[in-house]
């Protein structure tokens, strides 16, 4: 069975001021999320699957979704506020939805297969994509993959970021995931608070379905503790590390050497243009993708 790539694409990217998953960045006006879908389709997968809001479906599917017609099979999922399960409802004043465990709980109904997940701002490079759809060939039950990133491969120059810094025992399963907010450069290197060689989760990973039974039970529990949070949000790395530590799930750690490059700010924009121009040139991508 063919698996399918599910891109968290929701966001509308208020730090760095647009919709940034349609704002070019390759020689030839690509996006960064369409290096992702000509990876994954290199490396196997035959359908992806877009987690977006209705507000801008219209726009994302003519300026994104029509470039990869007849390249792969291309559905959509909607992630809305008060997209919740049983009589929950969103509390006064919450304005966004309620992260990246939420959008992929969202997909539930859409995705039967084994699946990647990823976001749709992030390059992960193709080795990344290739080596999820080896695992994902073999994936049963309760088994997932995850690949790391170095922590000092993953920072941005303009701002703080949120990192699922990893811990993996000897077997090379992952033990657990701690989400550590506002990570700034200053923090990172030697005798600092983290070393830089951490390993990082970037929303990368590798699912079968088994992931849906856990992860709704999961959504319900955190809403009746902090659903009246309206800044509250239900991560996908802390879900999958607690469904670890009560023995539900194993996550197999997938390191890469593949660059990591984020536009988390308008600011990392001429950075990721530099390394996937560089990329280009080394053979890596051809310089128009989808011709």
């Amino acid at each position: 069975m063919s698996s399918t790539l599910l891109v968290l694409a929701a966001g509308m990217g208020s730090r760095y001021g647009g919709l940034k998953q349609i704002d070019p960045v390759g020689p030839s006006g690509e996006t960064v999320l369409d290096y992702a879908v000509f990876d994954a389709a290199r490396a196997g997968f035959r359908r992806v699957v877009f987690v977006i809001r209705r507000d801008f479906e219209e726009i994302f599917r003519a300026k994104i979704g029509s470039r990869y017609a007849g390249r792969i099979a291309v559905d959509y999922v909607f992630q809305s506020l008060d997209a919740l399960p049983g009589d929950f409802v969103p509390p006064v004043g919450r304005e966004k939805p309620w992260g990246t465990g939420h959008a992929v709980w969202c997909a539930r109904a859409a995705v039967r297969e084994n699946f990647a997940v990823i976001n749709a701002d992030d390059f992960y490079g193709a080795d990344s994509l290739a080596q999820l759809a080896v695992f994902l060939t073999e994936a049963r039950g309760p088994q997932f993959g995850m690949v790391g990133f170095r922590l000092a491969n993953t920072l941005s120059e303009h701002g703080a970021v949120s990192r699922g810094v990893c811990a993996a025992g000897a077997d090379g399963l992952l033990c657990s995931i701690v989400e550590e907010t506002g990570i700034t450069p200053g923090e990172v290197g030697e005798g600092k608070k983290f070393s830089g060689g951490e390993v990082v989760s970037m929303n990368c990973w590798g699912f079968t379905p088994a992931l849906f039974a856990g992860l709704e039970t999961q959504f319900v529990a955190f809403l009746a503790a902090r659903g009246g949070d309206a800044k509250a949000e239900f991560y996908l790395p802390a879900a999958v590390s607690e469904q670890i530590g009560r023995g539900q799930a194993s996550v197999r750690v997938l390191p890469t050497d593949s660059a990591w490059f984020g536009v988390t700010y308008r600011e990392d924009k001429p950075r990721v243009q530099a390394s996937i121009a560089e990329l280009v040139r080394a053979g890596v991508y051809p310089s128009k993708l989808f011709v």
